[in-house]
């Protein structure tokens, strides 16, 4: 197991990332979502939040380009699940469990993004809550070494988390040009204190020229509900 202040902070550009786990005192499931962008599109973006639900939104609308990656749910909450993703996967996923359907299927209909020469990865995660404990699942969708015509899809469950623990996966190794996919098995990480403690750790820890907006939620395992937090660079 790594900090995950130091995992977040190794690098320059991490792209988007996801962290899910158990806090410290095990009564909650974690989950935290970021964004980063080196373009001026990529970086003219804010979170909202929609119901149980966020979204992404031009900071400026004058100034967006082209909404097709950028713009999407990272986060939809159903009964007793909560998915998190990096694009429009999240609404491909919620849209196949709708139908009795599983994550990985879902996931199998999709690929990476076509942003030529990145292709950048799609990477997923999903919590299930159940007996006053809960399970989660992360994806990553990318190609292989670049090459567009080939996709490569990885999915890792984690049918018993351990408290103050969690797993993070991103969606580059470390800047680039093109950007190098993230590789290898999500990260174990500490998960640390409270839910503000894991949005300031997370939020401090991103480079402060590339992030763009972090999102934190935790959730109650005995009563299912939930608080969050949404940091936003553009105010």
């Amino acid at each position: 197991m790594v900090e995950l202040k130091k995992e977040i902070s190794s690098t320059t550009y991490p792209g988007r990332g996801i962290i899910i786990g158990k806090s410290a005192d095990g009564k909650k499931a974690v989950i935290g979502y970021f964004i980063m962008g080196r373009s001026e599109n990529s970086r003219n973006r804010v979170f909202v939040k929609e119901g149980k639900d966020l979204k992404t939104q031009a900071f400026d609308p004058s100034k967006l380009v082209d909404p097709s990656l950028i713009i999407y749910a990272p986060v939809r909450t159903l009964e007793n699940q909560t998915i998190v993703t990096n694009g429009d996967q999240t609404d491909t996923v919620r849209d196949f469990i709708f139908e009795g359907k599983t994550f990985e299927e879902a996931l199998r209909t999709r690929t990476f993004e076509p942003d030529p020469p990145n292709f950048t990865p799609r990477i997923s995660g999903i919590v299930e809550l159940a007996d006053n404990d809960f399970s989660y699942k992360l994806s990553i969708l990318k190609s292989n070494e670049g090459r567009e015509e080939f996709a490569l899809r990885f999915f890792y469950e984690y049918a018993q988390p351990v408290a103050g623990e969690g797993h993070f996966i991103h969606t580059y190794k470390q800047d680039g040009n093109p950007i190098p996919s993230f590789e290898g098995e999500p990260t174990l990480v500490d998960i640390e204190g409270d839910i503000d403690t894991f949005t300031k750790n997370i939020w401090e820890s991103l480079n402060e020229d590339n992030k763009v907006s972090l999102y934190t939620r935790f959730i109650d395992l005995t009563t299912g509900e939930f608080e969050d937090r949404i940091v936003n660079k553009n105010q």
